[in-house]
């Protein structure tokens, strides 16, 4: 029997999810499963649950059995197969970073769209480093200033997903009062505002404000983040970070509800042109 794996990689877990979903989706039982592989139950329910890997030929079969006959699909899983326990850059700092983040840190970097609505700071993806230090510090106010500079060094590094062939499309709502907020001091918030001008002219970013008198803000109760990945396999995963805890929300119906109230906001937040216009006054008032 293979050891269990105590620590699966967010890739790895992902897999056996999406395995347990096409299972049930097709109606067929672990013991039919387990069948068709000629293993026992518990060898399925151990893939499903994360705590074995799986060999290329087995998964072939059980996707032959779910009648998974898109090739483009049965390719994405055999990559995700391959990749599932290789290891990001963030797991280096796994000691000094939450698992949660760490788990958002591997969705963040595997996922091809972001959707991300902030009603009290500017996203992380948009943060410059001084505002980034800022936020930490205000989270955290007894941390030693080397846990301080870890963590928005990790901010920093979190944003390489914006560049490169295959950079990360982000679509980013915040509340006008967010470019209000005077977070660290009035010369981090220019710089910040600043940056968010620069960024706002990319082509992989869309950066939207919505405004205080609308009537959208009755329905944010909490800024959330939406990843949805690559290819036709995986569903979307929603996330909400409060004070005291961080939810992620896999269910695709739930999942829908977040994606129904971020098109809701961005239909009722400013096009990009006044957007802009927004962020600029709001830099000059800094500035004054």
């Amino acid at each position: 029997m293979a050891p269990l794996n105590r620590n699966p990689t967010v890739r790895h877990r992902r897999l056996a999810r999406t395995l347990r979903h096409l299972r049930e989706a097709a109606e067929v039982t672990a013991v039919a499963a387990a069948d068709h592989l000629d293993c026992s139950e518990s060898k399925i329910s151990r893939i499903e649950n994360a705590q074995i890997g799986i060999k290329k030929g087995d998964l072939l079969l059980l996707l032959d059995l779910y009648k998974v006959d898109s090739e483009r699909t049965r390719s994405e899983l055999v990559a995700l197969a391959k990749e599932s326990s290789r290891r990001g850059w963030w797991d280096r700092h796994r000691g000094s970073l939450s698992p949660l983040y760490a788990d958002y840190i591997a969705l963040e970097a595997d996922a091809s769209e972001v959707y991300n609505i902030e009603t009290t700071l500017i996203p992380g993806l948009l943060q410059t480093e001084d505002y980034a230090r800022a936020v930490v510090q205000a989270q955290q106010p007894n941390s030693p200033t080397s846990v301080v500079d870890m963590l928005a060094q990790v901010r920093m590094r979190r944003q390489e997903v914006l560049d490169g062939p295959n950079a990360l499309q982000l679509w980013a709502i915040v509340t006008e009062s967010v470019l209000r907020h005077n977070i660290g001091s009035r010369k981090v918030m220019c710089g910040q505002l600043e940056h968010l001008l620069a960024m706002a002219e990319r082509t992989n970013l869309s950066i939207q404000v919505l405004p205080d008198e609308s009537f959208a803000h009755a329905a944010l109760a909490t800024s959330f983040v939406i990843l949805s990945f690559p290819g036709q396999v995986e569903s979307d995963v929603a996330y909400a970070d409060t004070l005291l805890s961080t939810v992620y929300v896999e269910d695709p119906p739930e999942v829908a509800e977040y994606s129904n109230v971020f098109r809701h906001v961005m239909s009722a937040a400013l096009p990009l042109p006044e957007s802009v216009a927004l962020i600029e006054h709001a830099l000059n008032e800094k500035r004054r």
